[in-house]
C-alpha cells in the first residue's frame, strides 16, 4: 500500500514540476520577444516605435492555456497557397492536427509547413500555427496570431496559447504574413499571449517583405 501512494506522490510531483517548468517557459519567451523587438537589428518595429519601445503587451499568464493536445500527422498532404496580406503567395503544407479540449470545449488546430523553409537547415524541424480567436480585434490584433511548433517525436505534446505572437504586419506595413486559414479559427477567447499593439497595422501593403 505505501508503494502505491509512494507512486501517486511521485506522479504529482511530476506533474506539478512540468507545469512549473510551462510556466517558467512562458515567462522567458516573453522575455525574449522583448529582447527581440528592443534589438535594432532584429525588431520588426520602425524606427520611430523603437526609439519609444519599452515592451510588448502580454496577457497574464495562466495555466489554463497550456494544455495537452494530441497529435495526428497528415499523410499525402498536397501543397496549397496560403494567402497573406499582400499578393505574395507562400507555398505550405498541412503536416497535422492537432487536437485538445480547453474551457470544456474540444479544439482543433491544423499546423503547417512552410515549403521554403525546407530548404534552411536552421528550419528543418519547424512548424507553423496560424489561428484566430475571439479576441481578435479587441484585446489582440485583427489578423489573428501564430504559434511556432516543431515536428514532434510522439502523439502527445504540450500547445502553450501563453506564447501566441502577432505577425510582423501588426507592427510595420512592410511585411507581408500569413492569414490564419479558417480552419483554424477558435470558437473561443484565447486570453493568453501577446496583446493588440497600440499603434498596430491593420492592413499591410508592401509586397517587400515577408514573413513565414
Amino acid at each position: 500500500m505505501k508503494s502505491i501512494y509512494f507512486i501517486i506522490f511521485l506522479l504529482m510531483s511530476f506533474c506539478a514540476k512540468a507545469q512549473k517548468d510551462s510556466l517558467v517557459s512562458s515567462l522567458e519567451y516573453q522575455n525574449h520577444l522583448n529582447e527581440e523587438f528592443a534589438n535594432q537589428e532584429t525588431s520588426p518595429l520602425t524606427e520611430d516605435d523603437l526609439e519609444s519601445f519599452q515592451s510588448l503587451s502580454f496577457f497574464d499568464i495562466d495555466e489554463t492555456y497550456i494544455v495537452k493536445a494530441k497529435f495526428i500527422k497528415t499523410e499525402s498532404a498536397s501543397p496549397f497557397v496560403m494567402p497573406t496580406t499582400t499578393e505574395r503567395k507562400p507555398i505550405y503544407m498541412k503536416y497535422g492536427e492537432l487536437h485538445f479540449t480547453l474551457k470544456g470545449k474540444k479544439l482543433s488546430l491544423n499546423v503547417y509547413q512552410s515549403q521554403r523553409l525546407l530548404t534552411d537547415p536552421k528550419y528543418k524541424d519547424y512548424l507553423f500555427i496560424p489561428f484566430t480567436d475571439l479576441t481578435n480585434g479587441e484585446s489582440t490584433y485583427g489578423g489573428g496570431r501564430y504559434l511556432d511548433f516543431k515536428i514532434p517525436t510522439s502523439s502527445e505534446v504540450i500547445l502553450d496559447f501563453n506564447k501566441a505572437y502577432n505577425p510582423y504586419c501588426a507592427y510595420n506595413g512592410i511585411y507581408s504574413c500569413p492569414i490564419p486559414p479558417k480552419e483554424n479559427d477558435l470558437p473561443i477567447k484565447i486570453e493568453a499571449g501577446v496583446k493588440k499593439y497600440e499603434k498596430h497595422v491593420e492592413k499591410s501593403t508592401s509586397k517587400e517583405n515577408s514573413v513565414k
